[in-house]
């Protein structure tokens, strides 16, 4: 099961058929913890965690250059010819790609575009309600103080994806199957952590590298400022759940921290599978068999692939489930190709990095 092997066919059996559906529900059943113990500092390093994040708010509104005028043909099209054109170097002679011309190719970038920040945006409406969970289910005053400045960031991350794609690009996408999916199974479970685990070491560490990615490779001046502020607010979010979950994992069962190494890793795999953008090809009417080959022997879908672990590996190393229960995990990442992020730098440690840098872009901006 390489991730850099040849595509899962499977994955295309699970569609998004409620792509009208305005309001989903969860069925959740956990414990709201009230703690009357309000000594703030007994974890230092989140009380730390919540000054920064006190000092580092930003406006959706009034900190973006909203008049920023964004024509998504013209920006590809010049990203297109930083490349040298549309030859991707492959044989598609056998697939409907061999008829496309230059406008198809435009149209699939920015279909592509319209997709992959539409599952941003779905994905930041998950951090929000898991966000708030964890005010009400985690235990300490320091992790409440913290999530509830979370809260406000993922609501103003909602907001700006929603924003640029309602005024700056041309159309959205639903919900993609198996990142709702996901979320469903974070909401559903009624442990604490393992809200923490799915959604601010998975969901939100994936989402970081992604938006590092795409942030080295727009060209568009708003995306770009957009993306350098909310990767500021996430990579403080990920540090929280390091944080979090170190000390409580170390009281847990060998049982207990197989169970978390075998979500982590279903979670990485939902998240791997849902980069197929299948709903991206059925608007265009192009066969999955011609998608999966132009797929398959693509070398920039196989590098965001691979560094979209580069945030996870080692923040599951520094949560001690990487070599837990014989080195299950470690195997795990073995067989899909990433673990040699593990000694890349951990995100409780790396988020001073983005605070600066966004600080620089704030300041500049005003100027």
């Amino acid at each position: 099961m390489a991730i850099f092997g040849a595509t899962d066919r499977s994955i295309v059996e699970l569609t998004n058929t409620d792509t009208t559906e305005a309001i989903h529900q969860v069925e959740a059943n956990y414990d709201t913890i009230f703690t009357w113990d309000y000594e703030k500092g007994a974890r230092p390093k989140l009380s730390r965690l919540y000054e920064k994040a006190k000092t580092s708010m930003w406006n959706a509104q009034s900190d973006l250059p909203w008049d920023t005028d964004v024509d998504q043909e013209r920006i590809l099209m010049a990203r297109v010819e930083d490349l040298g054109g549309f030859d991707r170097g492959l044989d598609l002679s056998h697939t409907v790609f061999s008829k496309w011309n230059d406008q198809d190719w435009v149209r699939f970038g920015v279909e592509s575009q319209n997709w992959t920040l539409s599952q941003f945006m779905h994905g930041e409406q998950g951090a929000l309600i898991c966000t708030a969970r964890i005010v009400e289910n985690v235990p300490w005053i320091d992790a409440k103080y913290y999530a509830a400045t979370q809260v406000m960031d993922e609501a103003r991350h909602l907001e700006v994806f929603s924003k640029y794609l309602d005024t700056k690009l041309s159309g959205h996408y639903p919900i993609n199957i198996h990142l709702r999916a996901l979320l469903d199974d974070i909401i559903a479970d009624s442990r604490w952590d393992m809200t923490y685990l799915g959604m601010q070491i998975m969901v939100e560490g994936l989402a970081l590298a992604a938006f590092g990615f795409i942030y080295q490779l727009t060209g568009e001046p708003l995306l770009k400022q957009l993306l350098r502020y909310v990767m500021a607010d996430e990579a403080r979010h990920v540090a929280f759940g390091v944080l979090s979950l170190q000390d409580f994992y170390q009281q847990l069962t060998a049982a207990e921290i197989h169970e978390r190494q075998e979500f982590a890793f279903e979670a990485a795999v939902r998240m791997r599978d849902r980069l197929v953008q299948q709903e991206v090809w059925e608007r265009m009417g192009v066969p999955m068999a011609d998608a999966f080959a132009m797929m398959d022997g693509s070398a920039d879908r196989q590098l965001f692939q691979q560094l979209l672990f580069s945030k996870i590996v080692p923040n599951c190393k520094k949560l001690g489930l990487l070599d837990a229960a014989d080195g299950w995990l470690r195997k795990k990442f073995q067989e899909l190709g990433v673990i040699h992020f593990e000694d890349w730098t951990d995100t409780a440690e790396e988020f001073e990095v983005y605070q600066v840098a966004s600080g620089s872009l704030e300041a500049a901006s005003a100027e």
